[in-house]
């Protein structure tokens, strides 16, 4: 029996609200080393004293007239240091600019083996009329007893500091590896302001002109923050670091790698025009790909019907607005076609539903790899397009990034960049914006497949949180050219293509899942020397951006995957315009799967650590479009889109968590308890959601964390009833001084499990059981989770709405079940409409 095929169900009934304080504690208690109160007291007065005449010594050779010094407190090797008592967030007058922490290998005398101890350094602005505070923090210290705790004032935070410096040079300020510190010649460098006033980021270029630094026009902003780009070696960075109060942190800036290939060209006209003769192009398209890139020729006729000239812009008139050197035209056939050679093959009609945008953000040489503020660029590119069709429904693509990989993760200014522009910080206005993950760093010099890819980390701004950032796996493993004979594929059929990067190195528990997703990024071959080499036929087709000299041109690397990921969410979003980028961001990555053979490589005999190392290389898999499209007879999908308000201000005046939203799903009970007890059935959730980025300091310990807020979402138990499994995930649902009930969660039923699943700002993991425990489990929660709208209460945001997509599936195994049928009519929908696909 064939399946019907139907349009996803988006519930229209709001959740129960419910009101919800958290069961969660945040982090371990921190590690003090126990102190002489008399000794250490005595000798931090003494290292302040020092620090503080350093700095005014400092001064005076520079002729400085600032209104502040700057310090860095250390805390003891191997135990931590209590940043939040560091600054005085009501006065702003004393601010904690940055915090790092260096490692250093130790030999335990006792086991005769190597540790690695980690020291904790912050750097902190105190205005001069301040200092006192400190000197009364350690005076309190040393003489009075805090009567809630019977122990001395302020004995955390003292106790965590070993070591008080004045900050006169710019290592304390650097957030960037060591090697990268400038010398005697000028370099491109980042300087973070601890300010985002636009008066004071003036003071500072005008500081910049008078002493002659260089500097790129245009900043990025963040919360308390902004970024200049300027270039300086190291007796300027100094230089600023005693004439200016608005230093927050130093740290390289990013130059661009191409992402382009030098393959054989073919021409083929005839397929041109055959496949013209059968377009059809939609007559009123709302949906558009923005592509940012290289430039796009719209000369190509391939590309012509659905790219206008208005719609080729530049970021620098001078620049021009054609494709200076393949990589965009080649982004552009993709996007505009998915499968290009498909589509030339077919003898079908082939229907083009949405329109091609074209922002040329690379310039031609011989400005090639200039350093910038790649963030600003980027938001100017996208605010181009805005300004040029502001109703469009717009796909931003970008498969441009930074050459090296050292971040491992790390938010920096171009990867914030792209997380505000989700987000829509500046005017509210969401995006969906697509990233490539990167290329390996010299793909003929791969010997060590998959091993190599797995210490070559995804580039900026690949980790952006709100992204969807996109690896390859390759289904190309047959080589047929002649001059070829004896050579091998390195990459099995639908395993990871080696051009790819991945998030091994990562601090996984740390930063989001990347890549979100795989596509096909093509193969390569080897002889038995190991001479490593590209093919026509492991590679995709796409457009050549010389149509005179050849229409075609092969395209591989995950550039080409990530332009195949854009094209699906233009589907998608024609499809249903209705749905938020959230949406859309979920259902892709909600319709992955891992192939056998991506399992088969990354995942380890121990499921739960092998699907940590899967995650790390491929992500949540490889999309389908028709389950991202579609829902079946015998697969349903429900998607909520609903907006929750994480934190307010309760009656004592302290901020907290507020709203938990409750879904009883319109589950279709009695079908499956009609199904055989000992049935296997499957259900996936996503939910999806943007967070604001306040990447201000390096290591976000404690309140300094990168996301705005966090969301999760839990399920009832097969065993539980609705009340005991909101006394289990809500203190705000229990009565004062009960207990929880005790109930078991449904932890055995996940594949991911909460600690994998819980990165980032997108989470998705699939429950398996029988078809009689999903029929009883059908109520899930949506809650919050504390974030820096909290934590820095005095940038008043505690009280934003987020907004968020829940998306749920269920899958049986029977095709001759019809669970959408009974669904769509328990909430009204008589006749689903059928969908030929």
């Amino acid at each position: 029996m064939p399946l019907n095929w139907y349009p996803h169900i988006v519930l229209q009934n709001p959740p129960d609200v419910h009101p919800y304080r958290s069961l969660q504690q945040y982090g371990r208690p921190p590690q003090i080393l126990t102190r002489n109160r008399d000794t250490h007291s005595k000798y931090l007065k003494q290292k302040l004293q020092e620090a503080w005449k350093e700095a005014d010594n400092q001064e005076v050779v520079y002729h400085a007239t600032k209104k502040g010094i700057y310090l860095e407190f250390q805390g003891e090797p191997g135990f931590d240091l209590i940043t939040k008592s560091l600054e005085d967030m009501r006065s702003k007058k004393i601010r904690l600019l940055n915090i790092r922490e260096e490692t250093k290998t130790k030999l335990d005398t006792t086991t005769g083996t190597e540790e690695e101890e980690k020291t904790t350094y912050a750097t902190v602005y105190v205005e001069k009329d301040k200092i006192e505070s400190f000197f009364n923090k350690i005076e309190q210290y040393a003489t009075e007893i805090d009567s809630r705790s019977n122990k001395p004032k302020n004995q955390k935070l003292i106790n965590s500091i070993s070591e008080i410096k004045a900050a006169i040079e710019l290592r304390p300020f650097w957030q960037d590896t060591k090697q990268l510190i400038p010398g005697r010649e000028k370099e491109w460098c980042e300087v973070w302001l601890s300010t985002d006033n636009d008066a004071e980021i003036e003071v500072f270029e005008n500081l910049l002109s008078e002493n002659h630094i260089q500097y790129k026009e245009g900043t990025i902003k963040f919360p308390e923050r902004a970024v200049k780009v300027i270039k300086a070696n190291a007796d300027d960075l100094n230089k600023l670091v005693a004439l200016s109060d608005a230093i927050a942190e130093f740290r390289t800036a990013k130059s661009t790698a191409r992402f382009w290939t030098e393959l054989p060209n073919r021409q083929q006209a005839e397929w041109v025009e055959n496949l013209l003769s059968r377009l059809q192009i939609k007559t009123d398209i709302t949906t558009s790909i923005c592509v940012l890139d290289t430039g796009i020729n719209n000369r190509h006729p391939l590309l012509s019907p659905v790219l206008k000239d208005d719609d080729c812009q530049t970021v620098i008139s001078d620049w021009g607005s054609h494709d200076h050197n393949k990589h965009g035209t080649l982004m552009a056939g993709i996007v505009t076609y998915g499968d290009l050679e498909q589509s030339l093959e077919s003898k079908g009609t082939i229907e083009i539903n949405h329109s091609l945008e074209s922002v040329k953000i690379l310039p031609p040489p011989p400005e090639t790899n200039s350093p910038d503020i790649w963030g600003h660029i980027t938001a100017q590119g996208i605010s181009l397009a805005e300004i040029q069709e502001p109703d469009k429904y717009r796909i931003i693509c970008m498969a441009v990034s930074a050459e090296d990989t050292r971040d491992r993760g790390r938010p920096t200014s171009w990867s914030g960049a792209i997380d505000q522009l989700c987000a829509g910080v500046e005017n509210d206005e969401r995006r969906i914006i697509i990233l490539s993950a990167g290329n390996h760093k010299d793909t003929h010099l791969i010997n060590n497949y998959p091993d190599e890819q797995l210490t070559d980390s995804i580039h900026d701004p690949g980790q952006a949180w709100n992204a969807i950032t996109v690896g390859a796996y390759t289904e190309l493993d047959r080589i047929d050219a002649p001059d070829l004979s004896g050579y091998a594929v390195i990459a099995p059929r639908q395993g990871l293509s080696p051009f790819t990067t991945t998030s091994f190195t990562w601090e996984r528990k740390k930063w989001p899942v990347k890549p979100d997703v795989v596509m096909e990024g093509g193969n390569l071959a080897k002889d038995d020397t190991n001479f490593v080499t590209e093919a026509d036929e492991l590679s995709i087709l796409s457009t050549h951006y010389k149509p005179t000299e050849a229409h075609f041109q092969p395209f591989n690397m995950t550039s080409a995957a990530a332009a195949q990921i854009a094209w699906m969410a233009a589907q998608i979003a024609d499809r249903y315009p209705e749905y938020w980028p959230e949406t859309i961001r979920g259902l892709i990555i909600h319709s992955a799967e891992w192939t056998d053979m991506l399992i088969q490589q990354f995942r380890s005999s121990d499921v739960k650590g092998g699907n940590e190392q899967l995650l790390s290389a491929c992500g949540y898999g490889v999309p389908d479009i028709r389950r991202a499209l579609y829902s079946a007879s015998n697969s349903l999908t429900l998607i909520a889109q609903n907006e929750l308000q994480p934190f307010y201000k309760n009656e004592n005046n302290n901020l907290t968590m507020k709203d938990l939203h409750l879904y009883d799903l319109p589950w279709p009970v009695e079908v499956l308890q009609e199904l055989p007890d000992e049935t296997e059935v499957s259900m996936r959730i996503t939910l999806s959601y943007f967070i604001e980025p306040g990447p201000g300091e390096i290591g976000w310990k404690d309140r300094y964390r990168y996301p705005s807020h966090s969301l999760r979402f839990d399920i009832k138990s097969p065993t539980e009833n609705r009340d005991d499994f909101l006394k289990r995930i809500n203190l705000a649902s229990r009565e004062e001084g009960e207990e929880s009930p005790g109930t078991a969660s449904a932890s055995d039923h996940w594949e991911l499990g909460v600690k994998l699943r819980n990165r980032g700002s997108i989470h998705s993991d699939i429950w398996h059981g029988t078809a009689s425990e999903l029929a009883n489990s059908n109520i899930i929660a949506v809650f919050p989770r504390t974030g820096w709208w909290k934590e820095r209460a005095y940038l008043e945001k505690w009280d934003k709405q987020t907004r968020y997509s829940l998306i749920v599936s269920i899958r049986t195994p029977e095709e001759t079940v019809d669970i959408y049928t009974t669904v769509a009519n328990k909430i009204g929908i008589s006749t689903p409409i059928e969908i030929t696909t």
